[in-house]
């Protein structure tokens, strides 16, 4: 009789346990504190050779990390694709004639390059030393 009792109840707190770790898991999980970066490695190596050869291509500790913070600086204020668009219509708006016009002219390429100049302006002020 004993050991009914104790299976008994083992049976139910093991049922307790699982609908407990159930319940659990069906809560919606707080969001993250840091915001994850969507920028790929390979464009962030990229943009850091860039600005190094930017800032008179010292290839030091110091313009490896301001250049590394600067991509992640900007990284706050755009993300990748927003980052990738403006970029190409920063490029390619010097083109001439009608080609040129798709990057020059349209209202959301003007918005972009202008977010971008604005993130690059507060990304050079918070990571390089003036």
């Amino acid at each position: 009789m004993n050991t009914k009792v104790f299976s008994l109840t083992a049976l139910i707190l093991a049922s307790l346990l699982s609908s407990g770790c159930s319940s659990m898991q069906e809560k919606e999980t707080p969001e993250p504190l840091v915001k994850i970066n969507d920028y790929p490695t390979r464009d962030r190596v990229e943009f850091v050779f860039n600005c190094i050869a930017k800032h008179g291509g010292k290839n030091d500790y110091v313009s490896q990390y301001a250049c590394g913070c600067k991509i992640d600086k900007i990284a706050e204020k755009l993300s990748f694709a927003e980052y990738e668009a403006a970029t190409t219509f920063s490029m390619l708006r010097s083109t001439p004639g009608e080609n040129g016009a798709a990057f020059r002219d349209p209202k959301h390429a003007k918005i972009l390059r202008k977010r971008l100049k604005e993130a690059d302006a507060y990304a050079e002020n918070m990571c390089f030393v003036n």
